[in-house]
């Protein structure tokens, strides 16, 4: 009479409720010397540890794996997971990651290949295998495992990505996190594992403001917010519209990453904030890098406030999220910049500096997304 009970048994224990997941972060300065951020994950049984980037931005995770050409000394070993499968050229996750075509006969692994960081590209064989977050585990994880990279660009122990694409994080765990998320990122300087990725609705902060999150039908990965302006000081600054408006069809408009390290403007954003900037502040100004506006910022010149509006909130950004200052000397720098040489810069970028120490929250059911400020240094 009893013997159906174990299969009741682990089917109503879905039916509790979800327990919080947390997640560690870290600068990847620190652990990796590179910009991003990291999130710890074990991958494969027994569990190996890698450190892989965080990118919304992105659906498909990957890892090097061992005999990886031009990868780094850190490679996920297939040979010693008991749970590692590879996935068939045929099967429709192939499709998902645009792999190659199978051979003419017989069948064969699933290969694709990808490109990152506009310089840098990777070829792979898309494999699943268990990976463990927190307390957590997700039998069956479909990844790429990399035979060989070009470039300088590619994380060395991988990346794990959380866009809104069918390969994501989001989308493989099922109605597990039911399709939210927050991270809060710590600051650079920090030197431990000290911010969170919170996965699933419980846990997740209740004082927040939310602005819409909007579909792109091009690149519907990305997580499209509907900035309407921005303000330098007391002062909106005067811009066209055009300049900031989303636009579905064109892919325009501004996006929330979690991979760039400098928030992006287009031209005519971008000037209209400097123009506004410099009269709040003293000259002379330097050009360091990639910032146009760097000043001396002794006590008598205080640099004034930038607070981005978007439909439903403005988001003040402490000093700390706008201004960078040189580790020797009085020098600070407005802490944005345009669109980088060559590139055509219709797209608005929030990136991680201006998210540190910030609850962001992404919620793809109701399609919104918040932002509250949260200490995680």
């Amino acid at each position: 009479m009893a013997s159906k009970d174990p299969a009741r048994f682990k089917y109503l224990s879905t039916l509790v409720a979800q327990k919080k997941t947390k997640v560690p972060i870290a600068s990847g300065q620190h652990v990796l010397n590179i910009g991003n951020y990291v999130v710890r994950v074990e991958l494969g049984t027994p569990g190996q540890v890698m450190f892989m980037v965080l990118d919304i931005s992105n659906d498909v995770a990957w890892v090097p794996c061992s005999g990886c050409t031009g990868c780094s000394s850190t490679t996920f070993l297939p040979n010693t997971s008991t749970s590692y499968g590879t996935v068939g050229c045929s099967l429709p996750l192939c499709k998902q990651v645009r792999g190659l075509s199978c051979p003419a006969t017989g069948t064969a692994a699933c290969s694709f290949s990808k490109t990152y960081g506009g310089d840098s590209s990777f070829s792979a064989n898309l494999v699943h295998d268990s990976l463990r977050l927190a307390n957590d585990v997700i039998p069956n994880f479909a990844f790429g495992c990399i035979k060989s990279i070009s470039g300088g660009s590619i994380p060395p122990q991988g990346l794990l990505g959380l866009g809104r694409g069918p390969m994501s994080l989001l989308s493989q765990s099922g109605a597990r996190y039911s399709g939210v998320f927050s991270y809060c990122l710590p600051s650079f300087k920090s030197y431990y594992f000290s911010g969170s990725l919170k996965l699933g609705p419980l846990g997740q902060p209740r004082k927040i403001q939310y602005t819409p999150l909007l579909n792109d039908l091009h690149r519907p990965s990305l997580y499209h917010v509907n900035l309407t302006g921005v303000s330098v000081g007391q002062v909106r600054v005067p811009i066209n519209p055009k300049f900031i408006a989303f636009n579905p069809d064109m892919g325009t408009g501004t996006i929330i990453d979690s991979g760039t390290v400098v928030t992006r403007f287009t031209q005519p954003l971008y000037e209209a904030i400097r123009d506004e900037f410099v009269k709040h502040v003293k000259g002379p100004f330097l050009t360091i890098g990639i910032f146009e506006t760097c000043f001396d910022a002794s006590a008598e010149n205080q640099p004034p406030s930038v607070t981005l509006h978007f439909e439903g909130l403005s988001w003040t950004l402490p000093m700390e999220n706008i201004y960078l200052h040189t580790s020797a000397g009085s020098t600070a720098c407005l802490a944005i910049a345009p669109p980088p040489n060559n590139v055509n810069g219709a797209l608005n970028i929030i990136a991680n500096l201006q998210q540190q120490n910030h609850r962001i929250l992404f919620d793809v059911p109701n399609s919104r997304v918040g932002i509250a400020r949260e200490v995680c240094n």
